[in-house]
């Protein structure tokens, strides 16, 4: 999953790089809220007409309630981070019930308090966990992921899978076998 900040380009395509390495890219954005970042999967033409993704100050109910309207899926990025993630935002009043499903509780940019305090709002919510590599560099590509329960080779299926709940985060370590 690539996502880029502030921008989505339908017309972007990185089928040749995952034919290269026999693997499948899929896309989303990053964008910013006024209660930090989501992670957006299935960015429709409908959803991308009704916001400035370009803008840092994007409402945040309306992006998690738009996203599931128009065919897509919203997760609160690195939620345990000052200022950018929702944790910090939930702790002064913001409301999550009814408006985020799924938050990135494993984060590779992330410190382990910051991780610890996102794994903390996600169960106290309630909410479903994701992992993420936010990796600006390829050497951090990979480092958290998310595993699903059935295989993920679209953008429909991605989404589906995240709707569904049946996921959870985990580091490239415990992919090895053995677990570590």
């Amino acid at each position: 999953m690539l996502t880029e900040h502030r921008q989505f380009d339908p017309a972007v395509s990185y089928d040749a790089l995952a034919e290269q390495y026999e693997t499948v890219v899929l896309r989303g954005a990053e964008l910013e809220t006024e209660v930090g970042h989501v992670l957006v999967y299935g960015i429709s033409e409908e959803f991308s007409r009704q916001f400035d993704l370009s803008s840092v100050r994007l409402p945040s109910a309306e992006i998690f309630r738009v996203a599931r309207e128009t065919g897509g899926f919203a997760v609160g990025a690195h939620a345990g981070r000052p200022s950018i993630g929702l944790a910090e935002h939930v702790a002064a009043g913001y409301g999550l019930e009814g408006v985020v499903e799924a938050v990135e509780t494993l984060n590779g940019g992330s410190s382990d308090a910051e991780n610890a305090l996102a794994l903390q709002l996600a169960e106290d919510h309630g909410l479903g966990c994701v992992g993420g590599s936010d990796a600006h560099y390829v050497s951090a590509i990979g480092r958290c992921l998310t595993a699903f329960a059935r295989p993920v080779t679209s953008i429909d299926a991605l989404v589906e899978e995240l709707a569904s709940g049946d996921y959870y985060p985990l580091t490239i370590e415990e992919t090895r076998e053995g677990g570590g």
